[in-house]
């Protein structure tokens, strides 16, 4: 990727000014939507190190297998609850198009974050609906 290319998260911005910093620990997320999009362009540049380090240790994985022939195609964030930097919680609503071995296919999902000690963390796939949020 070059310096200007717009980011993997599908945000209007250049890589470097957008989700670089955070999967280069430069930076930390100041929004569950934030951290959202970073975890996705960790997805696409198989960055584990840092989609572990981002998940509440609780329910994090021992460790995260990429399939080689996985072909990220775009992220779109539909919609955010909560989860602003002086909230403690947040649900964040997305859609991530891929290609794997060339079929198309998609994940949807209400993702459910927590804020600790200033770190937004990812914590589960919300098996609530939208309209039964805490």
């Amino acid at each position: 990727m070059q310096k200007n290319d717009i980011c993997f998260c599908g945000n209007s911005m250049p890589f470097s000014m957008c989700c670089e910093p955070y999967l280069t620990l430069n930076d930390k997320p100041s929004s569950a939507e934030q951290l959202m999009r970073s975890r996705y362009s960790a997805f696409v540049t198989k960055n584990d190190a840092y989609l572990l380090m981002t998940w509440q240790p609780d329910k994090r994985p021992k460790k995260i297998t990429f399939e080689l022939d996985t072909k990220w195609l775009g992220l779109k964030v539909k919609r955010c609850k909560t989860g602003l930097a002086l909230d403690t919680q947040g649900w964040v609503e997305f859609i991530a198009r891929f290609k794997i071995n060339g079929k198309a296919e998609r994940i949807e999902e209400l993702s459910y974050f927590i804020k600790d000690d200033q770190q937004w963390l990812y914590v589960c796939a919300e098996t609530k609906s939208w309209d039964k949020l805490k």
